[in-house]
C-alpha cells in the first residue's frame, strides 16, 4: 500500500455488464475512500463492504459515480475488509441471480489508514530550549457525546510523534521523538531553528511515518549576517574594494593631468 492506496480487481458473477476496475482504498486518518473505474454508461454500481466478522453493509446504492465514502460502515478499525463493486442495471440488482462484480483488495484500516498532518498549536524559544506544543489529527468518528476522536484516541501506545528540527539555513537535520503533546529540545541560543512534525506508527511494516505538519521556523532577532549569509557580504565587500581601488586610480590620473596642464602653462614664461 502507498499512500493510504489499495489497487485490485477481481471480476465474478454475470458477464453481461462491464464490471469495475482499478478498485482503490484510500484512507486519511480513517476518512475512507472507495474509488473504480470506469465511469457508467446505461448501468449502475452498488458497493457492498464485507467483513471477517461483521454484517455485509451496501453503501451508494444504484450511483452513476465512481468513488463511494465507506468510512461509516468501517468504525469497527480492527476488522478486515473488502468491497463488491457491483454492476446492475437501471431496473434493479434482481435482472440477475448473481449480478456481475469486482473485488478489491483486502482493508484494515487500523493498519493502513495513513496518519494526517498534525497540527502546530505553539512554539517558543526560549534561551537554548525550544518548545513545541501539537495536537493530535482528528478522526471522523465521534464518541457518545458527539466530540471526535483522535488518532491518539484510537492508536493510544501504538502512536508517537518525532519532530525533525534543524539550524535555519542549515542542511543539518536531528530528531527528538515524545509519545505526548509536546515537545522540548535543548538547541544553540544564539541560532534560529526550523522544524516539523510528523506521526509514526512503529508496530507497522508499511505506512510507518505520517504526513509531515507545516515546516515553522523561530524568529530571535537575526542579525544582518544570519538574514543574508556570509556570500552576500563577500560580495558587497568587493564591490566596495573596487569602489575604493577605482577612486584612488581617478584620484591618481586627475591629480597627474593637473599636473600636466600646471607644468605645460608655465612653459611659455620659461621660455621668455
Amino acid at each position: 500500500m502507498t499512500d493510504g492506496t489499495l489497487l485490485f480487481s477481481v471480476f465474478k458473477g454475470n458477464p453481461e455488464l462491464p464490471t469495475a476496475v482499478n478498485i482503490t482504498w484510500s484512507s486519511i486518518n480513517f476518512k475512507t475512500i472507495l474509488q473504480w473505474q470506469p465511469k457508467p454508461s446505461g448501468y449502475f454500481y452498488t458497493v457492498e463492504i464485507h467483513g471477517q466478522t461483521s454484517d455485509t453493509k451496501k453503501k451508494c446504492i444504484l450511483t452513476t459515480e465512481t468513488e463511494c465514502d465507506v468510512t461509516d460502515v468501517l468504525r469497527n478499525v480492527k476488522e478486515t475488509y473488502t468491497a463488491h463493486i457491483l454492476s446492475v442495471t437501471s431496473l434493479g440488482m434482481d435482472n440477475f441471480e448473481e449480478p456481475p462484480f469486482a473485488v478489491s483488495e483486502k482493508f484494515t484500516p487500523y493498519s493502513q489508514t495513513v496518519l494526517g498532518k498534525p497540527e502546530i498549536q505553539n512554539h517558543t524559544q526560549k534561551g537554548s530550549k525550544l518548545n513545541v506544543v501539537f495536537q493530535d489529527p482528528l478522526t471522523p468518528y465521534t464518541f457518545p457525546n458527539g466530540s471526535f476522536q483522535s488518532i491518539r484516541d484510537i492508536f493510544q501506545h501504538d502512536l508517537e510523534y518525532k519532530l525533525y528540527y534543524w539550524k535555519d539555513q542549515s542542511s543539518g537535520k536531528k530528531d527528538a521523538t515524545t509519545e505526548s503533546h509536546k515537545f522540548e529540545i535543548s538547541i544553540d541560543s544564539t541560532k534560529n531553528y526550523c522544524f516539523y512534525i510528523q506521526g509514526v506508527i512503529p508496530s507497522r511494516r508499511e505506512n510507518r511515518n505520517g504526513q509531515e505538519s507545516t515546516v515553522l521556523c523561530t524568529s530571535i532577532g537575526r542579525n544582518i549576517l544570519d538574514e543574508y549569509g556570509a556570500e552576500v557580504f563577500i560580495i558587497i565587500a568587493v564591490i566596495v574594494i573596487a569602489v575604493i581601488t577605482l577612486a584612488i586610480v581617478l584620484s591618481v590620473i586627475l591629480c597627474k593631468r593637473k599636473k600636466t596642464k600646471a607644468a605645460r602653462e608655465k612653459e611659455p614664461l620659461n621660455s621668455i
